[in-house]
């Protein structure tokens, strides 16, 4: 049976117990415990090789753990396909671009949000200006900033503009959980004020759980409410910005290391 579609104006509980990864005798993941209230924004940092991207794949399903489970709004999805663990409200996004790239701005989004409310959608077709998913898509590009270039194609515009639309892409699926994997990888400098703003607007209007990986230590810090440190596979601290930068374990573990630099 298929999951219902989400509604777009709540946010999805996140809890993984005891999750653990193993292989060919390595252990990548081991007792990972995370409970993330619907509407929170958390970021996730720790050093290469942490399990931070490992992690986001267990959640979404492009890898199956070896032991613990996930629990979605209270729903096991340990086991679930990627395609109805999409339906149940979980999008994400990739360190690379998902996107397609010879299709137009507007289309991206258009055909995301024709996905969600069902029905057809061909390119030989050229849709109406008052198309119910045309209108959905176009206040979707005005949320991410990118109304001025909805006829560019996807794979001719900015690092930091493919990401904004990424964004508008999930928003147009009603995703009630976003996983966002080093949104300002290759984003130029000047292009992250703007970005991060984007991702405020995504979770304050949609009310998603964001959780999100990123490198760019004071970016994440001053954007997220709760930080969770990942080591050598497990989570060694989660609590607010400010007690996790005061956290003796931390410093000793990551922050020391110079890698906030």
């Amino acid at each position: 049976m298929k999951a219902p579609i989400p509604s777009e104006s709540r946010g999805a509980d996140l809890h993984v117990e005891g999750l653990g990864l193993q292989i060919g005798g390595a252990t990548i993941l081991k007792d990972v415990d995370l409970n993330i209230a619907a509407g929170s924004l958390v970021g996730v940092i720790g050093p290469n090789g942490a399990g931070k991207t490992t992690l986001f794949n267990t959640i979404s399903g492009v890898t199956r753990p070896t032991s613990g489970r996930i629990l979605l709004d209270g729903e096991d999805i340990t086991r679930m396909p990627i395609p109805r663990r999409a339906r149940a409200g979980l999008g994400r996004t990739f360190q690379t671009s998902s996107l397609f790239p010879r299709l137009t701005v507007q289309e991206n989004v258009r055909i995301a949000t024709q996905a969600t409310r069902g029905g057809s959608y061909s390119l030989l077709r050229f849709p109406s200006a008052r198309d119910a998913a045309t209108e959905h898509a176009e206040r979707l590009l005005v949320d991410v900033g990118l109304e001025h270039r909805r006829n560019a194609l996807a794979g001719d515009i900015s690092h930091g503009d493919k990401r904004k639309l990424e964004i508008a892409v999930l928003l147009a699926t009603r995703s009630r959980l976003v996983l966002l994997d080093e949104p300002m990888a290759g984003v130029a400098s000047g292009d992250v004020a703007g970005l991060v703003d984007t991702i405020r607007t995504m979770q304050r209007e949609s009310g998603c759980t964001v959780l999100m990986v990123e490198h760019h230590i004071d970016v994440l810090l001053d954007l997220v409410d709760v930080v969770a440190v990942m080591y050598f596979g497990t989570i060694i601290a989660m609590d607010t910005p400010e007690k996790i930068m005061g956290n003796p374990t931390v410093q000793s573990a990551y922050l020391g290391k110079g890698v906030a630099a």
